[in-house]
């Protein structure tokens, strides 16, 4: 299990831009994401074999197009109870707070892909503890 991509956003219900590396504040998100902050949705998670699974249907799409923070190879999101703790890297630690989500109207994100895979395989998490990671770190639940 390990981590293929970050991404992080100044304004929400828009595509993240990847980045090389991101810090996770303690109960705050990751830092300059737009979603971070004192609430239980502050990381989002989505698998890369999802996304891969789309762009095989024959979507345009990339890792941050559906507003996750971290892609992962290795983990099935939908199938992780919400409690669960996972570490990321050497420090960051995060629990899942939620499965899925509901959209209340189509974002910049369903226009562009055509279809949104978030409110069925994405996966939310608060910090617990901070740390800064980056693509190929390991992530092990504890």
């Amino acid at each position: 299990m390990k981590i293929v991509s970050l991404a992080v956003s100044k304004t929400k219900g828009t595509q993240k831009s990847q980045v090389e590396s991101a810090r996770l504040i303690q109960n705050y998100g990751l830092e300059q994401d737009a979603h971070a902050g004192g609430w239980h949705r502050q990381v989002s998670f989505l698998a890369a074999e999802s996304i891969a699974r789309t762009r095989d249907q024959g979507l345009d799409v990339n890792f941050g197009d559906f507003a996750e923070n971290i892609a992962t190879e290795g983990i099935d999101w939908p199938k992780v109870q919400v409690g669960t703790r996972f570490q990321l890297g050497d420090e960051a630690e995060v629990q899942i707070t939620q499965i899925g989500k509901q959209c209340h109207n189509k974002c910049a994100i369903y226009y562009k892909a055509g279809d949104c895979i978030m409110p069925k395989e994405g996966v939310f998490a608060k910090v617990l503890k901070s740390g800064t990671v980056k693509a190929g770190d390991p992530i092990r639940k504890i």
